[in-house]
């Protein structure tokens, strides 16, 4: 009887320990079972002119023809005592008259059924913007959106001219422009050589990270042209005007105290001739005391020298021009402008923008007739022997030869992107451009 007893507890012993070891089991493989989580992601919140956008209903839209501010915010449930209200007590930080057909506007309205606007948004250029806000207290200031700043690297081979080497690389033509004003007085852009190379560092601007503003700055480039290096690299010589130029890598000013020409021209159209006989006038001589630069109408052009306007009017013969004093040995005039930007007194600096390319006055076509005047007397700037542009001094010398060193590793360091053809001989791959991103 105790053997079958103990042989029982035998069998109840076995029992316990395969149930126990079930559970044990068990709970090892719920352990083991992957617990589901989810992430609770917060909508991120946007923000522009500085303003929470959540907060608002938003409507956008461009000023039209006929369109006035009071216009605008009558259409928007707006009443006109308002209006005046908001103008009269805004009227020392923005002229509302001054709004410009095309331009972008925004309207911050309230969130429930009536839409009120609470806030007017004026953005006058990409970057730049005027608040009115009448949401609480009537108030209006302007501000900048913030601008990110990309350097950017690029090289090429020139193949048949620079723009088309930086076309070819997708590069706005701008770049090629910039390149060819740094070196105007070094390198004659129109007599380049097949397999001249170049090396650039640059800058882009961007709005709200994405949006592109086009072309800042140069910084640095190289040109190597008909077996000759030709460095060039800005740097600031007055920190408290801001004035900038381009040096060569021994400190020398690569511009002239005048640019060669006031206008990107596709050619020259007629030079300084005092001997040019006119068809059109029975083959009698008509001297041409300027130089004309053919280019399409409304293309900027710009003083070719630090200088006072001393005249900006309209003439029967010239059109609508402008004259500009550089000092008591040089005056510079520009014939046949579309429509003038300067007026006199003003002082200029160069390659600020004075005008634009038209067909005022007497002329037959879209250019700029660029004369030129030397102690009172007309004559052809090509045949000058012009000032230098002001040296780097002295005392910024040893500053400046420190700030290119590493300017210069940069650009011996960038590889020169190949033509097409040699890269498909070669079997090479196009070189992604560098970029280093910052802000301002």
């Amino acid at each position: 009887m105790e053997r079958t007893r103990i042989a029982r507890l035998g069998k109840r012993g076995l029992i316990l320990l395969i149930s126990t070891l079930a559970i044990v089991s068990c709970k090892e493989e719920e352990v083991k079972v992957p617990v589901e989580t989810v992430s609770v992601i917060e909508p991120v919140a946007l923000y522009e002119f500085g303003f929470k956008l959540d907060d608002y209903v938003v409507k956008r839209d461009t000023i039209r023809k006929g369109d006035s501010f009071g216009e605008i915010l009558q259409r928007n449930k707006i009443d006109y005592s308002k209006i005046y209200q908001i103008a009269e007590q805004t009227k020392d930080s923005f002229d509302i008259r001054r709004l410009q057909v095309g331009k972008p506007y925004t309207l911050l309205c309230s969130t429930d059924s009536l839409q009120q606007p609470k806030c007017f948004i004026y953005q006058p250029t990409k970057t730049d913007y005027v608040v009115i806000n009448f949401q609480d207290s009537i108030h209006a200031y302007s501000s900048a959106k913030p601008i990110k700043f990309v350097e950017k690297e690029v090289s090429g081979v020139i193949e048949s001219n620079i723009s088309e080497a930086f076309a070819k690389q997708g590069k706005s033509v701008l770049l090629a422009y910039k390149m060819s004003d740094i070196y105007a007085w070094t390198i004659d852009f129109s007599r380049l050589q097949k397999k001249d190379k170049f090396k650039v560092v640059y800058t882009e601007k961007y709005i709200d990270d994405s949006i592109y503003a086009g072309i800042d700055n140069i910084k640095a480039a190289y040109f190597l042209h008909n077996g000759e290096d030709f460095y060039a690299f800005e740097f600031e010589t007055d920190t408290i005007k801001g004035l900038k130029d381009y040096f060569s890598e021994e400190a020398k000013n690569l511009r002239r105290a005048f640019l060669k020409a006031p206008v990107e021209y596709k050619r020259i159209s007629s030079r300084y001739n005092l001997n040019r006989r006119i068809a059109l006038y029975g083959n009698r001589v008509r001297p041409h005391k300027g130089t004309d630069f053919a280019a399409g109408i409304g293309t900027p052009i710009r003083a070719t020298a630090n200088g006072t306007v001393i005249q900006s009017r309209y003439s029967k013969s010239a059109g609508n021009f402008v004259a500009v004093k550089h000092n008591s040995i040089y005056t510079t005039k520009y014939f046949h402008m579309q429509k003038r930007n300067a007026k006199v007194g003003d002082f200029v600096r160069q390659g600020d923008v004075i005008g634009y390319v038209g067909m005022t006055g007497n002329t037959s076509g879209p250019h700029v007739c660029y004369r030129f005047w030397k102690n009172g007397k007309e004559v052809d700037p090509f045949k000058q022997k012009l000032p230098e542009a002001e040296p780097i001094t002295d005392s910024l010398k040893t500053e400046y030869l420190k700030f290119i060193k590493p300017l210069r590793e940069q650009l011996d360091g960038i590889d020169f992107i190949l033509p097409i053809e040699e890269e498909q001989i070669l079997d090479v791959q196009t070189i992604t451009e560098n970029s280093i991103t910052y802000t301002k």
